[in-house]
């Protein structure tokens, strides 16, 4: 029988010592109290109950007992501080369980119909995370132990007991129970967190494979043609590849657009400039150390090798490592094996090697600084990256790319270039290639007022008014022998690129957008050109 009020319920009779019931110090039997919460209308006791959250309900106990006067005398011990369900039926004690969110089951352990043992086990399948603790006398120790084996009950209440310890016993039980659901609750919001991170890492996966793919390097340019074609067969190997040409002209994007679109895109891509640092600390990047290998070593450091294992490692400026740093490199590429500096344990590593330089590594193979065996095995396929102003047709797509990107991060409105801007652009020299128009355009966005377009007077003085002359030659195919004049030069600049657009598209408008200038503007530009449709 089960009765309820409000957390303090009654059941069967009040018998003071029946079936080991209070030992000393206790009243041996009680009323349940009425409603108002631990403490009302009785002494406090020496043991303060377990404690929820502010604004959480007490916990709630499961008491199950065949005699009546046990299961009052516990529901009056733990009334004043926690939810008590008392019961005398094991069929009702199941339903309670099923109903209720009970965090603590006290069970005898002798019953008629169904043993606590049995009952414990039910439990155990009905709510698990509930703590189980059994009443017991000593003749029923092996019961205990079955109890302990099959119900994992948490602890036993040997009869007689004393109120005070009862009352400590369900303290500890129920703070037990608390760390356990707030360690599940921990653990699922820490699933719940690396699935999103999982996500979203793949998330930023896609969104860097597609920043760094081939069709994010913008150029129309036979000569970028070229190296399109060489990028796409390289990218479905493992082989080594080495990326030439100067300064700015987009080696490291390369590197990575390589890696993407090959069998090792889903691994680690790494990078690091071999020219940015001393012998030593560079074999530490590449290669790491144990610690107290050297001073500041305070602890073992995983190389760069080591963290791209199974990706790809992009050795930026090549030709600028040391001697003793290019034996070092050549071991790995022949055997696939490095040693931490301060180790003597030889390590193995699956990485692919991508490799760049503006220098003529062939001549500094002749003038013996740097290793012909590392040149070559570096130089399994070699992809060399023309200079900006061998691909001015480029220009125009690239100068708008840059734009777009800028104006989106200063927040600024400016929406294309003047003819007469443009034709700055693309007549300047650009001797650090794409990386300086970049920084032009960047500029150009940073000090723009409400401007809607780009005009020649917004750029720098350099390229604004660097004569032809002073830019090493004529930069326009088809310009004459002897026309150093810069507005010739343009244009006939200009015929190629629009007899060019015209060829691969089947409208003016699709030329137009190819050439990223509006379509009114090319036929505009056709007719001052003289040129035909």
């Amino acid at each position: 029988m089960e009765t309820r009020n409000e957390g303090r319920s009654t059941s069967g009779s009040r018998s003071g010592r029946s079936k080991g019931g209070p030992g000393r110090g206790s009243s041996g039997s009680g009323s349940a109290q009425s409603e108002g919460g631990p403490g009302s209308g009785s002494a406090p006791h020496a043991i303060e109950g377990a404690r929820r959250t502010v604004g959480e309900r007490p916990f709630a106990i499961l008491i199950l007992d065949d005699e009546p006067g046990v299961v009052e005398s516990i529901s009056f011990a733990l009334g004043d501080d926690y939810r008590v369900f008392p019961s005398t039926d094991p069929r009702q004690a199941l339903a309670v369980l099923e109903r209720e969110e009970i965090a603590l089951v006290i069970v005898d352990n002798v019953m008629p119909g169904m043993s606590g043992v049995a009952f414990l086990e039910r439990a155990l399948e009905v709510r698990p995370e509930a703590v189980r603790m059994m009443i017991t006398g000593q003749a029923d120790i092996n019961a205990v132990i079955r109890a302990i084996n099959d119900g994992r009950i948490y602890r036993y209440i040997a009869k007689p007991w004393e109120p005070d310890d009862l009352r400590l016993d369900v303290k500890r039980a129920l703070e037990t129970y608390a760390l356990a659901r707030e360690k599940a609750r921990l653990a699922e919001a820490l699933a719940l967190a690396n699935e999103q991170l999982r996500a979203e890492n793949l998330f930023l996966q896609r969104e860097l494979q597609h920043k760094y793919s081939f069709k994010n390097i913008i150029g129309e340019s036979p000569a970028m043609q070229q190296v399109f074609d060489v990028m796409d067969k390289v990218a479905k190997t493992d082989a080594t590849v080495l990326i030439t040409g100067e300064t700015g002209t987009g080696k490291d994007l390369v590197a990575r657009a390589i890696h993407n679109a090959g069998s090792r895109a889903r691994a680690r891509f790494v990078a690091q400039n071999c020219g940015a640092l001393p012998e030593t600390l560079l074999e530490s990047e590449l290669f790491g150390h144990k610690r107290g290998a050297f001073t500041g070593a305070h602890a073992d450091k995983k190389g760069l090798f080591e963290l791209a294992n199974g990706g790809s490692i992009f050795l930026d400026e090549i030709g600028e490592t040391e001697p003793g740093m290019q034996v070092r490199l050549l071991r790995v590429l022949q055997d696939g094996e490095f040693r931490p500096l301060g180790s003597s344990e030889t390590r193995r590593v699956d990485v692919r090697v991508i490799a760049a330089t503006n220098a003529d590594l062939r001549r500094a193979v002749e003038e013996d600084r740097f290793r012909e065996a590392l040149f070559y095995r570096l130089r399994v396929v070699e992809l060399e990256l023309p200079p900006l102003r061998e691909r001015r047709e480029d220009i125009p797509a690239l100068a708008h790319h840059f734009l777009e990107q800028a104006c989106a991060k200063m927040e600024r409105g400016i929406k294309g270039f003047s003819n007469e801007a443009m034709d700055r652009l693309v007549a300047h020299r650009w001797s650090g290639n794409v990386r300086e128009l970049e920084n032009e355009i960047q500029r150009v966005v940073a000090l723009a007022d409400d401007e809607q377009a780009v005009h020649a007077d917004m750029l720098s003085t350099e390229v604004r008014g660097a004569p032809l002359s002073a830019q090493g030659g004529d930069p326009a195919a088809g310009a004459g022998e002897g026309e150093a004049n810069l507005n010739r030069a343009v244009d006939a600049l200009k015929k190629q690129m629009i007899r060019q657009a015209l060829s691969k598209e089947d409208s003016k408008t699709a030329a137009a957008a190819r050439l990223g200038i509006p379509r009114q503007s090319l036929q505009k530009m056709m007719k001052r050109l003289d040129l035909s449709d």
